[in-house]
């Protein structure tokens, strides 16, 4: 489901590029001093592990339920106002799902806000595998990764002083339970809806307040592999460039490099794009691509999904660069 973006290069006159290198150089300000919360990736994993173990997180079943109601009680836990976005969809297969989007807010007050995402739901089936492909998977990069790097950033906010900006945590459901590989539905969509995505969908069309908006938000899908690199994705690019320079550059100065590669790709169909187009603000995605396989990594939609491709390192990598970011936000 890749949305093919162009990428657009500048060639300017060698003396020009020269001249305004030299002028950014001298017209850069210092990094002010900022202090940023230290981010735990023993603890992301751990509530990484925590996730799986619920089983498959796949809506309408007992282990979804009982996900929910564990990260409604970790934000609040760790003091967000969390808000409950229930709400009800029809999948490609006919399916009626009952979801529910999670929004953890901070500095509630604040008129400047940063939205960080994930989607926390389980496909209901291995439909990559290379045999089961109704069987169900664990989901631990698909989801339960990048939930388990914003329940750390949330532990970490709660116990230092807040930053200067709104954060609102939103944690997308249904996102997964999109057409199967070389599957598709008979009932078409309009153009500016999925199968996929359910849950941003929703939200961007239904935000959790009235007349809500943020200055921008950073998404997170497949961001718990080991040797995980994230390139620079088109759809971020075509909606957000200065978003994606801030995001790659704080990543980059924390010595990030070899997981945020600065190589731009092609688009891709996820929640971001819902965001873009339907609630118009501005996100980015940060998701694993690799070189050879494209998005996603094989192990995507299939039983090796699991605890066991975790690494801590990546955890920490995406988790302290979104506080950086965040914190220096002003």
């Amino acid at each position: 489901m890749n949305k093919k973006i162009g990428l657009y290069f500048l060639l300017p006159a060698l003396l020009l590029v020269q001249s305004c290198e030299t002028k950014k150089k001298t017209e850069e300000k210092p990094l002010r001093m900022v202090s940023v919360p230290a981010f735990n990736a023993d603890s992301a994993y751990n509530y990484v592990a925590k996730q799986v173990k619920f089983g498959p997180r796949v809506p309408n079943t007992p282990a979804h339920r009982m996900t929910a109601g564990y990260l409604i009680e970790q934000f609040k836990k760790f003091g967000a106002e969390v808000t409950e976005q229930d709400f009800e969809a029809t999948t490609w297969d006919n399916q009626k799902l009952k979801l529910k989007n999670i929004i953890a807010s901070y500095n509630p007050m604040e008129k400047k806000r940063i939205i960080l995402a994930s989607h926390w739901d389980t496909r209901p089936y291995a439909d990559k595998d290379t045999e089961k492909k109704d069987a169900p998977f664990d989901g631990a990069n698909d989801g339960a990764s990048g939930v388990g790097i914003l329940l750390e950033i949330a532990r970490a906010i709660h116990h230092s002083k807040l930053p200067d900006v709104g954060v609102d945590i939103i944690l997308f459901d249904g996102e997964d339970w999109g057409e199967k590989e070389n599957e598709r539905s008979s009932v078409k969509l309009p153009d500016d809806q999925s199968w996929w995505c359910l849950g941003s969908q929703y939200w961007s069309k239904h935000k959790h307040t009235k007349n809500y908006s943020a200055y921008f938000g950073i998404l997170l899908d497949m961001v718990g592999a080991k040797h995980a690199q994230f390139f620079r994705e088109g759809v971020s690019l075509e909606y957000a460039p200065t978003i994606v320079e801030k995001v790659w550059n704080t990543a980059h100065r924390l010595g990030y490099t070899d997981y945020f590669v600065k190589t731009n790709v092609a688009g891709i169909t996820d929640d971001h794009e819902f965001v873009n187009t339907l609630a118009k603000i501005p996100m980015i995605d940060i998701v694993h691509y690799e070189v050879g396989v494209g998005f996603f990594g094989d192990y995507h939609h299939s039983r090796k999904d699991n605890l066991s491709i975790i690494s801590k390192e990546t955890l920490g990598a995406v988790g302290n660069t979104l506080l950086n970011v965040v914190y220096y936000e002003e």
